[in-house]
């Protein structure tokens, strides 16, 4: 893969990392609520479902669930059903009256790092963007190695960037300002994602 083509590739992946969406309201939900290393440890777990989703397309299994209606619904009501469940559990914290008061880790590092894996994990969407964006880089001489550096770059860009979300509003000035309106952030966070849902439900009819 010449070094033009590569840096196309990675101008594309960054672009994907920094759109908004769920993914970035379950990172900073993390980091506002757990802390810094909950936030990133939640980042690289969404990169590595990022990689898998990445895998799958250069193996050609994206396609497949891409192009299959009943394989791309499955993964989408799964997706949607996690997501109006992080939703609700917002939405439940944002009614406990000590929610404000509360400060520090109050879920493990590994239940960070589901939160984190899952939302990439069930969002055939990946798969579709992979399979869009690697057509315009494979080609009959690509080799095993061109695969791997695709593949890295998408995880890589992935992870860099959730990661740099969970420190920049890590900083104790940011951090404070929004623990102290913890309330209507979950309150926010849960409406959010219950609405993303719903919406993710409805264009899979």
């Amino acid at each position: 893969m010449s070094l033009m083509l590569w840096l196309s590739l990675l101008l594309i992946c960054v672009l994907g990392a920094m759109s908004p969406g769920p993914s970035l309201a379950v990172v900073l939900r993390q980091t506002v609520s757990n802390g810094r290393g909950h936030g990133i440890v939640a980042g690289c777990a969404h990169a590595l479902g990022v990689g898998v989703w990445a895998i799958a397309t250069v193996w050609g299994l994206g396609l497949l669930v891409s192009q299959h209606q009943l394989a791309y619904q499955l993964v989408s009501w799964l997706g949607a059903g996690y997501l109006a469940w992080i939703g609700y559990n917002a939405l439940r914290y944002a009614s406990s009256p000590t929610l404000v008061a509360e400060t520090g880790a109050r879920e493990s590092y590994w239940k960070a790092a589901g939160s984190g894996a899952l939302i990439s994990l069930l969002n055939p969407k990946l798969a579709v963007f992979f399979t869009a964006l690697f057509a315009q880089f494979v080609s009959v001489e690509q080799t095993l190695q061109d695969q791997i550096i695709m593949v890295l770059t998408a995880t890589l860009v992935d992870g860099i960037w959730y990661s740099l979300v969970a420190m920049l509003f890590s900083h104790a000035y940011l951090l404070t300002w929004l623990r102290r309106h913890m309330k209507r952030l979950e309150q926010l966070t849960g409406v959010v994602l219950i609405g993303l849902s719903i919406r993710v439900v409805a264009a899979t009819q």
